[in-house]
This record gives C-alpha cells, sequence and structure tokens, in this order.
C-alpha cells in the first residue's frame, strides 16, 4: 500500500472515530463530521458515506437497545392481538414513536437539501453549537419523574419536533431530544431511551429513501477499503461513547457537554 494511501485510510478512520463518538453525545455528528472533513482536507459529501456511517451508529445503537425493541415489538403485537391491559404501555410507547417521528420525516423530506446547500459552513454551526450549549445550560439540574407510561401525545409530538429541528446542522440530534424530553419532565433514563428510540426510525428512514441515490453514486475503487474501516469503526465508537453518555446521564453531568459546545464554538469562530 502507497504512501498516499495510508494517509487516505488514517483520515478515514478518523472520520469513523468523530462519527461514532459524537452520534450519541449531544454535541452534533453532523456538525462535528463537517468539521473533520475542513480539518482533514475531504471533501466527503457523498450520500453513500453518509448512509455508511449513518448505517453504523444504527446498528451500535440497536444492539444497545436490543432487549427494549425485542419487548416492545413483542409486547405491541400481542396487545394488537389480545387487548391485554399489561401490554398497553408498550403498544402506546410505540405509537408515540410513530408521532414523534412524523416532524423530522415531513421536514427532512421537504427541506433537508435546503439545509444541506445553505446551513453547512463553519459559522453556521459555532452559532448553533452555542444553541445547543445554551440548552444544556439550561436544563442541566432538571430531574423529571416521568417514566415510559408517563409519555403522552404533546410530549411526543414537542420531542419530535426538536428532532427536527436537529436536522439543522450544529443542533445535536440526541442533544434536542434528550433537552426536550428533560424539560418535559422524562426521567434521565426514560428520556435517553426515547431520544434513541426516536433515532433508529429516522435513520432507517434515511437509509430506504437514499437506496436508490446510492445506486447511482459509485464508489471510486480507492475508497472502498477507506469506508469499510469508516463503517467499522464507526460502530465500535457509537457503542462506546452511548455506553459513556449513559453514564454520564445517570450521574446528571449534562453541564460538561455545555462547557464544550460552548468552546467549540467560541474557537471555530475564531478559527473561521
Amino acid at each position: 500500500m502507497e504512501t498516499s494511501e495510508l494517509i487516505l485510510l488514517f483520515k478515514y478512520v478518523v472520520l469513523g472515530l468523530v462519527q461514532g463518538f459524537t452520534e450519541p453525545i449531544p454535541v452534533s455528528s453532523s456538525g462535528h463530521v463537517i468539521i473533520a472533513n475542513h480539518l482533514l482536507g475531504l471533501d466527503e459529501s457523498g450520500l453513500t458515506f453518509a448512509i455508511l456511517t449513518n448505517t453504523a451508529s444504527l446498528l451500535a445503537i440497536c444492539f444497545i437497545y436490543r432487549k427494549d425493541l425485542v419487548r416492545l415489538i413483542v409486547n405491541c403485537l400481542l396487545y394488537v392481538q389480545t387487548k391485554n391491559g399489561k401490554y398497553k404501555s408498550d403498544f402506546l410507547f410505540i405509537i408515540y414513536i410513530i408521532i414523534g417521528t412524523i416532524p423530522a420525516a415531513v421536514l427532512g423530506v421537504l427541506f433537508n437539501e435546503v439545509i444541506s446547500d445553505l446551513l453547512t459552513n463553519i459559522k453556521t454551526i459555532a452559532f448553533t453549537l452555542f444553541v445547543t450549549g445554551i440548552a444544556l445550560w439550561v436544563i442541566r439540574n432538571f430531574r423529571g419523574v416521568k417514566q415510559d407510561k408517563d409519555i403522552g401525545v404533546k410530549d411526543a409530538f414537542i420531542v419530535g419536533l426538536a428532532q427536527a429541528i436537529a436536522l439543522v446542522p450544529g443542533i445535536s440530534r440526541s442533544g434536542a431530544t434528550v433537552i426536550a424530553s428533560v424539560a418535559l419532565g422524562m426521567k434521565q433514563e426514560t428520556a435517553l431511551r426515547y431520544s434513541f428510540m426516536l433515532y433508529i426510525p429516522i435513520s432507517l428512514g434515511g437509509l430506504v429513501l437514499g437506496i436508490s441515490d446510492l445506486m447511482n453514486e459509485p464508489v471510486e475503487s480507492t475508497l472502498v477499503l477507506p469506508y469499510i474501516m469508516s463503517f467499522i469503526v464507526t460502530i465500535i465508537m457509537t457503542y462506546i461513547a452511548m455506553k459513556w453518555f449513559m453514564g454520564i446521564m445517570r450521574d446528571g453531568n449534562l453541564k460538561y457537554f455545555a462547557y464544550y459546545c460552548f468552546a467549540a464554538s467560541i474557537i471555530l469562530l475564531i478559527l473561521s
């Protein structure tokens, strides 16, 4: 392998590390990937890479919540078949996931290209990171009481709107949904679980919608190995970061992410 190929491989490994580490935590993976592209001198704005790394993160999240997913699906089907009240809360939880997915799905289909074209510059990301930091700071000490069974239609729709806002690069999807969930009075664990249950259908929807375009976007032979390495690294780092973030949520240390967003925003504004 030539030196230039090794350097390219290294850059894509770094890109996978950035995507994987920032996807679960409230600092905006899309914003950090754009920044990483800029710093590494890459022009990785293609649909193939985005779908590849998002799918890798999705697999890691599904693995972490695999028991919850199986329980929800099984109990939902049992409720539909039997109408047994003990399965109703899981059935409703899935309904609220669907409701919470609608705003981002609609806005994503209608405006995703516009958002990608107009709002991917470094100054915009610096501003949106600062906004994320403010929101994290505001809810840093909130301790809710709502559990899965206490979520309602209003909660689901508001959190769904927060996820839709996170289509803007620099606004963290996990941050927006966790912030909204906690602000609505959900317990930390419930907020985190609901946030990432919302991530699954959105990510799956993006994958399905992107398949046709993906078929028309051939990958250069020199990028096959870098893409594979990015995929593997993204899965591993998403898993590690998600487990770490779950601990952060249990301990209530969201303020540290606020500090990071403020610092990153200031540094980007200085350098841009």
